[in-house]
């Protein structure tokens, strides 16, 4: 695959260079060993250290946990990587590229990412590392497999990087996702598209009034950074509330959403544009949903319908900047109808495992990929939208 020259900028790789598409295999040490010296880089790095989201990244890739994916990575196969792989990585997320990058480098693949269009400086600063680390000859392996790209609507340069990839990964908006889809790829091209999805919450009553100063603050706080750091835009964060147990719903309430309130005044800075897209979105849905019987509100930071019911399309319930939807339910069952392919993360406070395995297979459900403790719910890993990202992006020889 060569490297175009026209209406590109090119943050890692250089224009008309030739890419090595031959690939290695998953988790290959020279990949795990380039990664973890890319976390060490990062956490080195005082302009990194100001974003969480970057420092989430250089946590993910460190050393120990790169060893404990390889060995939990099963195979009774040979695996090789599907060859080249072209990414389109959303403009909401500034650290997403980096981990589809990586995904597809441990699966032993060649890359090129477009980036967000946007001028993230987290998008700056991963590629100045990773292009100091490509400089050095023990990593020209590597070197060979990266570019990283940004360039604007272009049907032309998508078709010419697309026209020879072996895997196309394509992050965004379902109408993102169908314009690239009409640019054609080759036919045994594996495709990959992660889309608009939708996530919850459920909470226990109970377990918020059991709770004792120190678990309500890491609650507090964990709320706060599913929520508040990607302004509700990630896919995974939560909109809708589910409330459940025997316990005074109003006393939870009251209680989880003070210390919500004081997290956020203490860390959070809502714009007056902010405020008012949200205050404007409150009154559409008031009218829009019959089901709307309230509002509840911590100040400007916190607003919150209280719910009666959920229509019958759950995820037009969206809020941002802190809004969301509140319901009160006796049994999670009652969700079941509504859970499509759409819905994505179900985080939770106070169940264990074995509750949500009944609820996903008992009622055969379409959606819900990830279920996770409140507090992990922009923790991307391999295992994302139901994929075994680094085994669907890796071929099987099989040698009988």
């Amino acid at each position: 695959m060569s490297l175009l020259s026209n209406g590109l900028n090119y943050l890692v790789g250089k224009v008309g260079m030739e890419l090595n598409p031959r690939p290695l295999r998953p988790y290959d040490p020279l990949v795990c060993d380039f990664l973890s010296q890319l976390s060490v880089a990062l956490f080195a790095d005082s302009q990194a250290r100001r974003y969480p989201d970057v420092m989430s990244f250089a946590f993910w890739c460190r050393k120990a946990n790169l060893a404990t994916l390889k060995d939990n990575f099963s195979s009774e196969h040979l695996r090789l990587g599907v060859g080249y792989a072209f990414h389109i990585a959303p403009s909401n997320v500034p650290i997403n590229f980096a981990f589809s990058y990586a995904f597809s480098l441990l699966a032993g693949n060649c890359n090129v990412v477009r980036v967000s269009s946007k001028d993230f400086a987290q998008t700056e600063i991963v590629c100045r590392l990773i292009t100091g680390l490509l400089e050095k000859p023990l990593y020209g392996r590597i070197a060979e497999m990266t570019a990283f790209v940004r360039y604007g609507h272009d049907d032309e340069i998508t078709g010419h990087f697309s026209s020879g990839c072996n895997a196309r990964i394509i992050w965004g908006g379902d109408a993102t996702i169908s314009s690239i889809r009409r640019v054609p790829a080759p036919s045994r091209s594996v495709e990959m598209a992660f889309a608009d999805r939708y996530s919850f919450c459920i909470v226990s009553t109970t377990a918020i009034l059991n709770a004792n100063e120190s678990e309500l603050n890491k609650l507090a706080k964990a709320f706060y950074n599913d929520v508040y750091l990607m302004d509700q835009d990630a896919c995974s964060s939560p909109h809708l509330i589910v409330w459940m147990g025997d316990a005074d719903l109003k006393a939870a309430q009251h209680k989880f959403w003070h210390r919500v309130y004081e997290e956020v005044v203490s860390n959070y800075d809502l714009q007056p544009v902010n405020a008012i897209d949200k205050y404007t979105m409150i009154c559409e849905k008031a009218i829009e949903l019959d089901c709307v019987v309230g509002l509840e509100r911590n100040g400007n930071f916190i607003y919150r319908l209280q719910m009666n019911g959920l229509p019958d399309k759950v995820d037009i319930c969206r809020g941002r900047y802190g809004l969301f939807y509140e319901l009160k339910v006796t049994n999670l069952n009652v969700m079941a109808r509504l859970v499509g392919t759409k819905f994505q993360t179900l985080t939770y406070f106070g169940f264990d495992k074995a509750f949500f395995c009944d609820f996903v297979v008992q009622n055969n459900l379409l959606g819900i990929d990830r279920i996770v403790p409140i507090g992990s719910a922009l923790d991307i890993g391999v295992i994302w939208d139901g994929y075994d990202i680094v085994s669907t992006l890796s071929r099987v020889i099989d040698i009988q």
